[in-house]
């Protein structure tokens, strides 16, 4: 046997021993993200989290004066003064004089008040929720992103290092008259473009890197550690179970039937808005009388006029109409993406699934096995170097095309828990590559 074709056993030997970057223990050692860690992390972190629950905070704080009637007046003042020395001389003077009013809106304007308030609240917390799932689904994304990034630089390394050893090779075999040229120009390009493929999947892990960063609020250059491979759901339950689960968690829809509740209360008011309200009043009043101070007390009542109900409290019920029809139109709008968004994410998880096992059962064993009859192939001088290179860097490239897909099936899996507004059950893991 060659020389040259003993190496190139022990090099494919070596090559086929480095474990996998997505196997059980090959995530470098050290500190790790974890799916879980990341979005943690981003909970308390967060601006865009922190101002939707300090809009929460705030249309909470608004509902119990929402109930409560506008604040009374109290005047204090001097009445029948005598002119120019404005003295209390006269009769019917009287100072000083203290008059205190109330407006009290009937009809139940003020528990509808209230009721739209409260509603308001709700919406502005459940939009505090749906920015949570927001962010851990952009969390996860960039996880995924650098899961990827990382386990394919891993089988790039390697490669790498396989397609500069197999250029020595083909160095070799032409200084001895064995081996062509071309084989020499073809391994250099080839080790070249690996270089730039590295390059490129470098710069996105840290693109990646920095999106995580900014989705922690911290600084874009903070270093991010290898990333733990995640426990991931290797069933998705049926499109039904999925709507059920999502028009009971889902923030978003929360917030819509929020808006819808507080539309409603606000066109019941509207309707009661042309009811007059009541304006209750006391007045006392002293004045120096022959017999000593005389003390004088009095009541008043009062109603609002709706003189320009054509153009103001007719025009309030027609616009609380058409706020109604919107919320309503809204709601529904919302529902029907939250279905459309499953039914798509259910399909893309299946596919993901069914190619990631057509990946660890056929595509990867028979790219291997191919590897091994290239090289026997080469070992009775069948095929050149460059043969069994292309044999490699394709059981490669289907390696890292394996990482992309799980790397998928995993941000489908983030996605589809924000759509629905809670955690999928894993009752059989997805494994990775074995």
């Amino acid at each position: 046997m060659p020389f040259s074709c003993l190496v190139l056993t022990g090099l494919i030997a070596a090559g086929a021993a480095l474990p996998a970057a997505g196997a059980s223990g090959g995530v470098p050692p050290g500190d790790t993200l974890t799916r879980a860690g990341a979005p943690a992390a981003a909970r308390g972190a967060r601006p865009r989290r922190a101002a939707a629950a300090a809009g929460a905070d705030a249309a909470a704080a608004r509902v119990p004066g929402a109930g409560r009637p506008p604040d009374p007046t109290v005047q204090v003042g001097a009445m029948n003064l005598s002119l120019p020395g404005l003295r209390a001389d006269m009769p019917s003077s009287m100072a000083p004089s203290i008059q205190a009013m109330q407006m009290l809106p009937i009809a139940g304007k003020l528990g509808l008040a209230s009721r739209a308030a409260g509603a308001e609240a709700r919406a502005a917390r459940a939009d505090a929720d749906e920015a949570w799932w927001e962010v851990r689904a952009a969390v996860a994304r960039a996880f995924y992103d650098i899961y990827a990034a990382d386990r394919r630089i891993a089988v790039m390394e390697r490669t790498l290092r396989l397609l500069g050893d197999f250029r020595r090779v083909a160095q070799a075999m032409y200084a001895s008259g064995t081996g062509r040229q071309s084989d020499v120009l073809r391994a250099d390009v080839d080790v070249a473009k690996m270089r730039a493929e590295l390059v490129r999947m470098r710069a996105m892990r840290a693109s990646a890197a920095a999106r995580l960063n900014g989705l922690l609020d911290r600084p874009a250059d903070t270093p991010i550690p290898a990333v733990a491979a995640p426990a991931l759901p290797d069933t998705i339950p049926d499109a039904d179970t999925l709507l059920a689960w999502a028009e009971a968690g889902r923030p978003m829809l929360e917030r819509g039937r929020a808006a819808v509740d507080e539309a409603r209360a606000r066109r019941a008011l509207a309707r009661r808005e042309i009811w007059p309200d009541l304006t209750v009043g006391v007045q006392y009043g002293q004045r120096a009388g022959d017999m000593g101070t005389e003390r004088m007390g009095g009541a008043m009542l009062g109603v609002t006029l709706p003189l320009y109900a054509r153009s103001r409290q007719l025009r309030m019920r027609d616009e609380a109409a058409a706020m109604e029809r919107m919320a309503a139109a809204k709601l529904a709008d919302m529902r029907a993406g939250v279905r459309a968004r499953i039914a798509a994410l259910v399909a893309d998880l299946a596919r993901d699934r069914e190619l990631i096992r057509l990946y660890r059962t056929e595509i990867l064993p028979q790219a291997a096995a191919g590897v091994r009859s290239a090289l026997s192939s080469y070992r009775v001088g069948a095929v050149d170097v460059m043969t069994l290179a292309d044999a490699q860097m394709t059981e490669n490239t289907y390696e890292q095309e394996l990482y992309a897909l799980q790397a998928s099936y995993g941000a489908a899996v983030a996605e589809l828990e924000t759509t629905i507004g809670r955690e999928l059950p894993v009752a059989r893991p997805l494994a990775e590559v074995p």
